[in-house]
Formats: structure tokens, C-alpha cells, sequence
């Protein structure tokens, strides 16, 4: 079996494709609305892929606590640099719970936890 995409319900797309291309640095890779008041969007390539879905009539459910969605990056401390440059806020962390892990945690526009995990060799 192959996990396949994660998906996140949001109150407003184009906050959330920001955060997920600009921040996590997730590519474009389709879009679409099944009905004019709903708007669906996947994002990222290979094994990586985020479904984000916009429908008014179903809003996002906030800070969704006990599940987080994890990205790995080569370095914590430039990715936290990088995050409050661009004026978001770090929610826990960093932690280095083995000499080989190092990671923290910010919050999306939509509530979801999101771990930034740096593997050090």
C-alpha cells in the first residue's frame, strides 16, 4: 500500500496555497472546481502531495489537536529564520530529542500542526 496525499479542508485558498508553496515549498500540481462554490487544489510532486479543499459549505474545523502533517528540511535553524521572516510564529520547539533529530512546529492558516524535522548525519 502507498500513502497517497494528505487532505486539509480550508476556510480561504489562496492563504493556504501560500503557506504551502511559498513556506513548505510544495509545487503547484492541479486545480479545479467540481462546483462553482468549491475549490480543490493539490499540491506537490513524487511521493509528497497535499490535497487542499475549499467548500463553504463544509469550514475548517481550527486547530485540530493529536495530528500534525511533517516535512523534512536540511537545516532547522535557517527554516525558523525563514519562517519569522516571514512573520510567522514558531508554536514549539526546536527539539532535539537524539543527536540525529532535530525539529519544531508552526501552525498553518487553517490550524494544522506542521513539523519542520532536520535528519543530521
Amino acid at each position: 500500500m502507498k500513502f497517497s496525499w494528505c487532505t486539509i479542508t480550508v476556510n480561504n485558498m489562496e492563504e493556504s496555497l501560500n503557506f504551502y508553496q511559498e513556506i513548505v515549498g510544495l509545487p503547484m500540481h492541479q486545480r479545479f472546481s467540481p462546483r462553482p462554490d468549491m475549490d480543490i487544489s493539490f499540491l506537490g510532486d513524487g511521493e509528497t502531495k497535499i490535497e487542499l479543499i475549499h467548500d463553504p459549505h463544509h469550514p475548517a474545523p481550527g486547530n485540530v489537536e493529536g495530528i500534525s502533517i511533517g516535512f523534512e528540511v536540511k537545516s532547522v535553524d535557517e527554516m525558523i529564520n525563514f519562517i519569522q521572516e516571514k512573520g510567522l510564529q514558531v508554536e514549539s520547539g526546536p527539539f532535539q530529542p537524539t543527536p540525529q533529530v532535530k525539529f519544531f512546529f508552526v501552525r498553518d492558516p487553517n490550524g494544522v500542526s506542521v513539523q519542520f524535522v532536520e535528519h543530521i548525519s
